[in-house]
């Protein structure tokens, strides 16, 4: 065991290329869909597949990972990670056939989902808990920065050249961080040889938050009264009632949510999957409405969106250091502010709204999403002991995968209902029928947005309850976080 009297920079820098490059591939293939579906001859609804398998796989591994990051070394898991990552890149870039594309997403998926919560566990263990707050903030940059980047790049790719150069692009960026992990990368968690595996609680939770996911997912384009639909929202929420009970049962859980007995990591845990459903009804909407309404190309529209991540990314380190200073509730109750208001102004959008005006605010809504989500979840992280961490970063990302696709179809299915009832509507008042689905579907989003301005001000509420907590470790505990163990395997 050796002292550790900085943080290994060197080592954490590794684990955020790795991440980058993970997160960055979620969001590559959203415009990309299109030109697939004309290279295989395949219907929209099969393409989407490539989305929606992709975040399936993360929703099932990342519960998972909990047990994995207790049982194995970062360096093994990140070696792990990063093979099936590239494996999968390398299968998607030379698919001859979409099930081959389909497979090698799902194997990219396995790896980018260990990535995540390795990266915040490695982080947790590496900074003491006074300078946490820069450390998670250079963290979120990463969860920002890359998404964001993904559609614009691949909207040029794909309107210059083949999607798979998408791939081909990825590949090398995954290779060097693999590189690197085997030659260079040491370990900084401590592992539990002795701790086991419940295959029960394995497949509850792939039973449950798979179920709920694709049910969700699936529910704004096949319909909330579809079979499918149904039968899997229903498989999923009695699953995962059966997995919560059999956990709060086992002495080495799959997640311990005895952890909830925290109050502020109950409290971080609520705020992060309200903003979760807030944010991604201007995800969703937003770009229904600039290339539907506005007739915006899919590049201008990844463009649009690009100034409010880069400066949500920007001010991700500022916040972490305002974080240390002042804590989260003189971030968040501000930053939730603005979320409210730039939500409730996008609920007044019209035919002829410009596209400054939209991406200004835009650009400010993403100011204020800044200022709450890595702020909150950290306050949340530090509540609990050391031994907790990988608990509750997985439930963490796990919560904010369900919030996603449960946010997403319930703000789709509200545009969709008010559309439908605003078409007849216009027809009944002798409107222009060139103009009845523009005008309808204008009215949809607007309302879609309106019902998420509450939603935003639940969070708000919330906000309002937070204090510093007092983490509750042991001297030895303590202690731990300045070591390093250094054993390659």
């Amino acid at each position: 065991m050796k002292e550790q009297k900085k943080p290994p920079y060197g080592i954490i820098a590794i684990l955020f290329t790795g991440a980058f490059v993970a997160i960055f591939n979620q969001t590559l293939l959203n415009i990309a869909l299109p030109s697939i579906m004309i290279d295989f001859g395949i219907e929209a609804s099969t393409a989407q597949w490539l989305v929606t398998a992709y975040m399936l796989v993360n929703g099932i591994l990342i519960p998972a990972s909990a047990y994995l990051i207790q049982r194995y070394s970062n360096r093994s898991i990140f070696i792990v990670a990063m093979s099936l990552f590239a494996l999968g890149t390398l299968m998607a870039a030379t698919a001859p056939v979409f099930s081959v594309l389909l497979a090698g997403r799902m194997v990219q998926a396995a790896g980018a989902a260990l990535m995540m919560p390795l990266l915040m566990n490695v982080m947790l263990a590496a900074f003491p808990i006074e300078k946490r707050g820069s450390a998670m903030g250079f963290f979120g940059l990463v969860m920002v920065v890359a998404p964001a980047i993904g559609p614009t790049l691949s909207g040029f790719i794909v309107e210059h050249y083949s999607w798979r150069v998408l791939f081909w692009i990825v590949l090398p960026v995954a290779l060097i961080p693999l590189a690197l992990g085997i030659f260079k990368l040491k370990n900084l968690t401590f592992q539990d040889r002795n701790i086991s595996l419940d295959t029960r609680s394995l497949i509850l939770s792939t039973l449950g938050f798979g179920g709920i996911l694709y049910g969700f997912s699936s529910a704004g384009t096949m319909g909330w009264t579809d079979p499918t639909v149904m039968a899997t929202i229903a498989v999923g929420i009695i699953s995962l009632v059966i997995f919560v009970f059999r956990q709060l049962k086992l002495d080495e859980p799959l997640l311990q949510i005895r952890i909830y007995k925290y109050p502020m990591f109950a409290l971080s845990s609520a705020i992060s999957v309200v903003v979760s459903m807030s944010m991604f009804s201007a995800m969703i909407l937003m770009p229904i409405y600039i290339q539907t309404i506005k007739g915006i190309s899919p590049i201008e529209s990844g463009l649009l969106m690009l100034p409010g991540a880069l400066v949500m990314g920007a001010m991700s380190p500022i916040t972490g250091r305002l974080f240390d200073r002042f804590g989260a509730k003189v971030l968040a109750i501000p930053g939730l502010a603005i979320v409210v208001l730039t939500t409730y102004m996008f609920s007044q959008l019209s035919l002829d709204s410009s596209f400054l005006n939209i991406m200004l605010i835009y650009t400010l809504r993403m100011f204020g999403i800044s200022m709450v989500m890595m702020p909150v979840m950290t306050n949340g992280l530090n509540t609990l002991p050391m031994k907790s961490y990988p608990h509750g970063t997985a439930i963490n990302n796990t919560l904010q995968q369900v919030a996603g696709a449960v946010g997403s179809a319930f703000l789709i299915s509200i545009m969709n209902a008010r559309t439908e009832t605003a078409a007849k509507d216009l027809a009944a008042s002798g409107t222009n029928p060139a103009d009845i689905l523009n005008l309808a579907m204008l009215d949809g989003i607007n309302f879609s947005f309106f019902v998420s301005t509450f939603i935003a001000l639940v969070a708000l509420a919330l906000a309002l309850f937070i204090k510093k907590p007092v983490r509750p470790a042991t001297e030895a505990e303590k202690e731990i976080v300045y070591k390093q163990k250094e054993v390659t395997e």
